[in-house]
């Protein structure tokens, strides 16, 4: 199992450029980032990935109803080419309180609106025409769109419920996950993505498993900032239904937790449920966070 971590995009270009170089010096090569309501993120690592030619960058994840296909096709394809290849383009539907409460879009048939989209953006990804009149989603391109001579970013849908599982399995190169447990990768997310990639004779597919993580000796007070810091994502249905899935009453019971040995142990669980990539959303104080990066260095060496 790769280890990655989350790289913050917040702040200035300049900043995140130091976290990035900081990331870099310390020894890690996969980052992370989300796209909520701060910087654009696809732009952030086009910059920070122009000056890091070795490191691999992913979003996770760039909502959909904002951007047409052929536009973040474009974009992805220029970043790119930008970076050197080395972009993993993480997709996702968001959720219908910030859709339809704070863009103003229809959050209607959310699966089939994802299915079109995935339609007209893989081959956009690819350098091929799209060509998709959908309920949805109308892409119509005349030949490559964005640079000519790029290598496809690697396509990866935040898929939790069987149908986003299934069609990131059988069109997309993986799944990014989130508030989502070791059982439920075991039971639920490996074996429903792996079949839809086999049945569609694609490549093993990528489970990148994003998790809270903390090497600490007060697991009490790291699950108390965890539910305090991370309590939105309780009320998410999508992230609720992977809690419950999980047995879980609270976010932090999905968390790694514990001291150094603990949460090595807990890692190689993951791994062994299906998990080809973690992706580290520390959350603790400076000495905690000193330790976790101490261990997932290590872990990466090894």
């Amino acid at each position: 199992m790769r280890i990655a971590i989350g790289l913050e995009t917040d702040g200035s270009i300049d900043q995140v450029l130091e976290r990035a170089h900081h990331l870099h010096d310390l020894g890690f090569r996969s980052v992370w980032s989300s796209q909520i309501f701060g910087p654009d993120t696809l732009t952030a690592i086009a910059v920070v990935g122009r000056e890091l030619r070795d490191m691999d960058f992913g979003t996770a994840v760039v909502p959909i109803q904002p951007r047409h296909p052929a536009m973040l096709g474009a974009q992805a394809r220029t970043v790119q080419d930008a970076i050197g290849g080395h972009l993993s383009l993480g997709i996702g539907l968001s959720h219908q309180v910030v859709v339809e409460g704070m863009w103003g879009i229809s959050f209607d048939k959310p699966a089939t609106y994802m299915k079109e989209y995935v339609a007209a953006l893989a081959p956009i990804l690819r350098g091929e025409a799209a060509n998709v009149h959908g309920e949805k989603v109308t892409a119509v391109t005349m030949g490559t769109v964005g640079p000519r001579q790029v290598t496809p970013p690697s396509l990866i849908l935040a898929a939790l419920g069987p149908v986003m599982l299934e069609l990131a399995g059988r069109e997309a190169d993986g799944t990014c996950l989130w508030m989502t447990g070791v059982s439920t990768i075991r039971t639920h997310v490996a074996p429903r993505i792996r079949a839809a990639a086999d049945a569609a004779g694609r490549p093993a597919p990528r489970v990148i498993a994003a998790l809270p993580i903390a090497v600490t000796n007060d697991v009490a007070a790291a699950r108390a900032r965890i539910n305090e810091t991370l309590a939105v994502y309780g009320t998410l249905p999508s992230y609720q239904a992977m809690l419950e899935k999980e047995g879980a009453k609270e976010v932090a019971d999905v968390a790694v937790l514990g001291t150094t040995s603990e949460v090595r142990d807990k890692l190689a669980e993951l791994a062994e449920a299906g998990a080809t990539e973690f992706s580290a959303a520390i959350i603790g104080t400076d000495a905690e966070r000193d330790a976790t990066i101490e261990l997932l260095l290590e872990l990466n060496k090894g």
